[in-house]
C-alpha cells in the first residue's frame, strides 16, 4: 500500500496530499489513518468497509 494518496479535503475544500499516520490489523480488515500535509484533517479506511471521509447522504 503506498504511505501517500490524494483525496479531496473538506477543510481545504481541493484535493490534496494525504500522508498514511497508522496502520493496523483489526477483525475486519486493515485500518489505516490518512492526514491532510496541509491542514492535518484525517480520516479512516478500514479496507472497502469503513471510510469516515465519505458524508453520509
Amino acid at each position: 500500500m503506498s504511505e501517500t494518496i490524494t483525496h479531496e479535503c473538506p477543510v481545504c475544500e481541493s484535493e490534496q496530499e494525504f500522508y498514511q499516520a497508522a496502520s493496523m490489523k483489526v477483525h475486519i480488515g486493515e485500518k489505516v489513518k490518512w492526514h491532510c500535509w496541509e491542514c492535518d484533517y484525517g480520516f479512516v479506511r478500514i479496507d472497502h468497509t469503513v471510510d469516515t471521509s465519505e458524508t453520509p447522504a
